[in-house]
C-alpha cells in the first residue's frame, strides 16, 4: 500500500556496516546489466563519473561493459555516444552544481543520446526532488535498493524518466517519506448489505455560481461514481434550473438552504465553481462552522483562507497557483519546491494539504508526505481538480481518515485516468472509469 521513499540519509543509514565496495560492485554491475538489456545495439557508451561513489558505481559499470565487448569510455566526451550513463552525482548532492560540472550536464542533455542516470539524475537532490539549477534529462534511472524521494517528486520526476529499482543486498527499512501504491484503494469501505444511502456515505458539494455549474456537477458525479450513497449539491438561485437539467440523481438546494442540507451528510466538499463574491464567501464560513463536518476544500473555498478550529478534519486540495496564494508565495516556488509548500501549508492549516499534480502529494501535520505518481498526462484538462474533490468527499464519507481518504483518492483518480485514451480525455471520461477502477 505504501512503499518506502528514501532520502539520502535514509540511504546512509540503510548502508551502515555493509562493505562499500560489495555495494558499489553490485550498483554498477546493475547499471551495466540495465545498459545491455536496454539497448543491445549500442555500441559506444560514455560513462561521466563523477569523483564520489556514484562516479565509482559508474566506472564499475564501465569495466563490466567493455568486458561485454562494448566501447564503454569514462569520458565527457559525450557527443559521439550511443547511450550516456550519467554517474556525476549521487545521492549526496544538494544545491547547484558548480561551472564546470553544469556544462557538462547540459552537454549530456544536447548530445541527443538516450541518458541512463545512476540512482539520480545529476543536479536533482534526492532527498527532495527539488533540481534549482541544471540537471540531467534522463530515459532511464537505475534506482538502488529503492526508490529515492527526488524520483518521485517534482521536478525530479519530470528528470528520471523510467525508473529501474535494483537489489544490492541492503535490508528494507520504514521511511518518513511513502509511495502510494493502487494497494490503497483497499481501505476504502464497500457497501454493505445493511448499509442504506446515507451510512454508504452522504456527501454536499457547495459551488456552482452562474458560468460555473460545470465544476459542481462534475464533483457530485464523481462522488456517487466513488460509491458515495447520497450526494446532494448547493448552487446560486440562478444555477438551479441548470443543474436540475444536468443532475439526475443528487438531491439539488440553493445556497440558501445549504446549511440545512448539511445536516444529511458526513462530508461537505466546498469550492467546486463557488465564486469569489461577497456571497460566495459568506456561505464557505458559514458551512465551515456548520458541524463537526469532514470538509474538502478546493478551488475558490480557498480564497482568502485563513486557518480556524475545522482543520483536523478538513483536505485541502489545492493545485501549486492556489497553494501559492495561501503561503504568500510565487506559483513558480511551489513548482520548486512542492514537497516543502505541501507540507508547510499541512502545518500552517493543521489539516491534510493534497497538493495537485503529475506527482500529487499528500502532507499532514507531523507526518510525512505521501506521493501518488499519476502517470496520466491526460489529467491536465479542465474539470479534472472538481473530479478529485468529490472522490476525495466520498472516501471521508466511507469513514476513511483524510490522510489516507485523499491518497486513495489521488490514487483511483489515476487509475481512472490510464484506463483511457490520453489524447482528448475530459473531466467527465474520467467519472464514469472510476467504478471499473473501484471493483
Amino acid at each position: 500500500m505504501l512503499e518506502s521513499l528514501y532520502t539520502a540519509d535514509e540511504m546512509r543509514t540503510a548502508e551502515e556496516g555493509h562493505d562499500a565496495a560489495l555495494l558499489m560492485e553490485r550498483a554498477g554491475a546493475a547499471v551495466a546489466r540495465e545498459v545491455i538489456a536496454r539497448y543491445p545495439g549500442a555500441r559506444r557508451i560514455a560513462v561521466v563519473c563523477g569523483g564520489g561513489a556514484n562516479g565509482g558505481d559508474g566506472r564499475i559499470a564501465a569495466r563490466i561493459l567493455r568486458e561485454e565487448g562494448r566501447d564503454a569510455v569514462e569520458t565527457n566526451a559525450v557527443e559521439q555516444a550511443d547511450v550516456v550513463v550519467d554517474a556525476l552525482f549521487g545521492t549526496g548532492f544538494h544545491g547547484e552544481p558548480r561551472a564546470e560540472a553544469a556544462a557538462t550536464i547540459e552537454r549530456i542533455n544536447a548530445a541527443g543520446a538516450p541518458v541512463v542516470a545512476v540512482d539520480v539524475p545529476s543536479g536533482v537532490d534526492a532527498s527532495t526532488g527539488e533540481a534549482p539549477a541544471a540537471a540531467v534529462r534522463a530515459e532511464v534511472t537505475i534506482a538502488f535498493h529503492g526508490m529515492k524521494v527526488g524520483l518521485a517528486v517534482a521536478p525530479g520526476l519530470f528528470h528520471a524518466g523510467h525508473v529501474v529499482l535494483a537489489d544490492i543486498g541492503l535490508a528494507r527499512a520504514g521511511t518518513r517519506n511513502r509511495l502510494v501504491t493502487p494497494a490503497v484503494l483497499a481501505v476504502v469501505p464497500r457497501r454493505r448489505a445493511h448499509d442504506n444511502k446515507y451510512t454508504a456515505g452522504a456527501v454536499l458539494v457547495a459551488g456552482g455560481a452562474r458560468g460555473m455549474t460545470g465544476a459542481v456537477c462534475l464533483a457530485a458525479e464523481a462522488s456517487l461514481r466513488a460509491d458515495a450513497g447520497y450526494v446532494a449539491v448547493a448552487v446560486p438561485e440562478p444555477s438551479l434550473p441548470v443543474v436540475e437539467a444536468r443532475l439526475l440523481e443528487p438531491v439539488k438546494v440553493t445556497w440558501s438552504a445549504a446549511a440545512g442540507a448539511a445536516a444529511k451528510v458526513q462530508v461537505l466538499a466546498i469550492g467546486p465553481g463557488l465564486g469569489r463574491d461577497p456571497d460566495a464567501r459568506r456561505l464557505r464560513d458559514e458551512l465551515l462552522q456548520a458541524g463537526a463536518h469532514a470538509l474538502v476544500l478546493d478551488a475558490d473555498a480557498l480564497h482568502d483562507l485563513e486557518p480556524g478550529e475545522w482543520g483536523a478534519r478538513a483536505v485541502l486540495t489545492p493545485h501549486a497557483g492556489e497553494l501559492a496564494r495561501l503561503l504568500g508565495r510565487e506559483s513558480a516556488w511551489v513548482d520548486r519546491h512542492r514537497l516543502e509548500a505541501a507540507q508547510l501549508a499541512a502545518e500552517r492549516f493543521a489539516c491534510v494539504c493534497l497538493l495537485k499534480g503529475a506527482d500529487t502529494i499528500v502532507a499532514s501535520p507531523g507526518a510525512g508526505a505521501l506521493v501518488c505518481v499519476a502517470e496520466a498526462p491526460g489529467l491536465a484538462t479542465a474539470g479534472t481538480g472538481d473530479v478529485l474533490t468529490g472522490i476525495v468527499a466520498a472516501f471521508l464519507a466511507k469513514g476513511v481518515e483524510p490522510r489516507l481518504a485523499a491518497a486513495a483518492a489521488a490514487t483511483a483518480h489515476a487509475l481512472a485516468a490510464r484506463r483511457l485514451p490520453q489524447p482528448g480525455l475530459v473531466a467527465g471520461d474520467v467519472v464514469a472509469a472510476l467504478p471499473s477502477v473501484l471493483a
